[in-house]
This record gives C-alpha cells, sequence and structure tokens, in this order.
C-alpha cells in the first residue's frame, strides 16, 4: 500500500491540512481559521479522520508544522507544544500531543518556516543546496533554514524575525509593534507594521509609496545580518508582503550596499546572479503545508526503524 502523509501548516490565522506524499501528489486540503484552540484541533481531527475512511487507513503519520514559539526537542517534556506565542489561548497547548493522541500515528513537529524550508530543499527553490534560508514576512516575520543539510535547532529554534536592526528614529519615528520587542525587525517590517505606520495594509499602498524603500531597507538589514551569521547558498523570502513583486529588486539591490564588497561570493558581487540569490518560494502558499507533509515522511522513517526520536534535523 501507498504510504500517505498527513499536514498540518498551524498558522496563527488559519490551520491547513492536507493528505499526500508531496507537490504532485495532494489528495485533499481543507483550510479553517485558527480560533480556540480546543475547536481548532477539534476540526483537524476530524479531517484526518474523514480521511481515513475515505482512504481506507492509508495516512502514516502526520507533520505539523506551526507557528511558535514552540518546543521542537522529542527529547523535552514540552516536547510538541507551543509556548510563548502572544496569541490569545495558544499558550503552552500540547498541539503535537493532541493530534497523536487523537489519530494514534507518528508525529513530526516543527516550526511552520523551518517546515517551509524544508520543503523548499526537498521540492523547490533550494534543491541540491545544503545550507539557505527561509524567510516569511507576512502578519509575522520568521525564518528558518537548513545549515550543513539539518534543519536549524539549538537552544530553541530560530527566530529571526526578532533580531535588532538599526532603527533610525528621525528618518523612521514608528515605534515598532512588537509586543515583546517594539523595534525588532519584525516590529518594524511585517505586514501590521506596515498597515500602522503608513494608515493602510500593504496591499493598498503603490509600487512608488516611500513604505516600500523603507521596507527594502529593514529587510536588507535582516539579510545582511543572517548572510553574515549563515553564510546561506540562497535566500527565500515568501509571504504575503512579499507579493510586491518590485521589493526584490530593491532588496537585491540594498544588499551588496550595506555590505560594502565585505563578502566577496559572486551573488552579492554580480548583478545577475543575485537574481538567483535572492528568490521567490517555488512552492509559493503550498510550502507550510508540504513541509508539514515532510515532516510527517521523517516521523514516519523514524518511527519504523524503532529509534528513540532523536532532535529534529
Amino acid at each position: 500500500m501507498l504510504h500517505l502523509y498527513g499536514g498540518i501548516e498551524a498558522g496563527g490565522t488559519k490551520f491547513v491540512c492536507a493528505v499526500g506524499t508531496g507537490p504532485d501528489d495532494l489528495r485533499a486540503e481543507v483550510r479553517f481559521p485558527t480560533t480556540t484552540p480546543q475547536e481548532t484541533i477539534r476540526r483537524a481531527l476530524e479531517f484526518f479522520r474523514d480521511q481515513q475512511d475515505r482512504l481506507g487507513g492509508g495516512i502514516r503519520a502526520i507533520g505539523i508544522a506551526s507557528f511558535g514559539p514552540v518546543d521542537p526537542n522529542p527529547a523535552s517534556p514540552t516536547f510538541g507544544h507551543i509556548t510563548s506565542t502572544p496569541k490569545p489561548g495558544w499558550q503552552n497547548v500540547d498541539l503535537a500531543g493532541e493530534i497523536r493522541r487523537g489519530l494514534n500515528l507518528p508525529v513530526g513537529f516543527d516550526t511552520d518556516v523551518n517546515g517551509a524550508a524544508l520543503a523548499e530543499g526537498l521540492w523547490g527553490a533550494a534543491q541540491g543546496l545544503d545550507t539557505f534560508i527561509y524567510l516569511t514576512i507576512g502578519t509575522g516575520i520568521g525564518g528558518g533554514g537548513m545549515v550543513g543539510g539539518r534543519r536549524l535547532h539549538g537552544l530553541l529554534h530560530p527566530e529571526m524575525g526578532h533580531i535588532r536592526i538599526p532603527h533610525d528614529r528621525q528618518a523612521d519615528p514608528f515605534a515598532g509593534i512588537c509586543p515583546y520587542h517594539g523595534d525588532c525587525l519584525e516590529g518594524l517590517a511585517s505586514g501590521p507594521a506596515i498597515a500602522a505606520r503608513w494608515g493602510a495594509p500593504p496591499e493598498d499602498l503603490p509600487p512608488d509609496h516611500p513604505a516600500w524603500a523603507l521596507e527594502a531597507h529593514y529587510l536588507a538589514l535582516a539579510l545582511a545580518n543572517f548572510i553574515c551569521t549563515l553564510s546561506p547558498q540562497r535566500i527565500i523570502l515568501g509571504g504575503g508582503v512579499m507579493q510586491q513583486p518590485h521589493l526584490f529588486s530593491r532588496i537585491r539591490a540594498e544588499v551588496p550596499r550595506l555590505l560594502n564588497g565585505y563578502i566577496p561570493a559572486r551573488p552579492i558581487l554580480d548583478e545577475e546572479e543575485m537574481q538567483a540569490y535572492i528568490v521567490p518560494p517555488a512552492l509559493g502558499a503550498r510550502a507550510g503545508v508540504l513541509g508539514a507533509i515532510a515532516l510527517a515522511r521523517i516521523a514516519l522513517a523514524r518511527h519504523a526503524a524503532d529509534a528513540p526520536d532523536p532532535p529534529i534535523l
């Protein structure tokens, strides 16, 4: 029997649940708003139970790519929990445990952006690379990535959206909206930050609006930091804010200016190669849920090997 996998892209705004094996084989998909944990998890469980009945029990594992912060370490007593999220009602929710108990299947778990990075590495814009990052710029800003062919973890997981970047308060007096840090990257450059600063959502601002030069500057500052610390072979930028195509050209021009010749690598120094260095996700909006399916594949492989679950790769 063909092994099928369930994937949950657990977003702060919506959940996306799907069943399949990869980008060319998604058998079913559903989206619904993220409300209370009890209601949202119940809807996810109902979807997978219905699909198990329809498919004759073919789903072998579930992967969850979740908004965070989360605990992705299987050796931790709070593995699979959403932890200190600012989303009301979701602090300390045992998301992976509820899904595992409800379906009696192996469960893989990671951040939504690490999941998206995994999918882009397997099937998308980072195929063949072992060190790259994926950033999503939307309702929040998050980052995940692969370093040496392994998903990046350590003390917890990357929180690239909360790095501190230079903030010239004379040029931009906006205080920032992050409830934890004020003017971190997310507080200055997320979709809600743009809307709060300019009084209109990003999709309503024309390409020549001054918002975009400032947005490109803040994102380029972040990328310059990530290039210096992680040395990624490619940077993938997704999320709703990056639906503005002109942002890519602005960021690609600003990053070399900020680095000022210090990184002697052709993608930084060569304008043509830069086009293939900072890119949109090849999987588009499906990167998150496909990353969850990839996490399910890993979880099943570990379960089949009857191996103790090491920290997620």
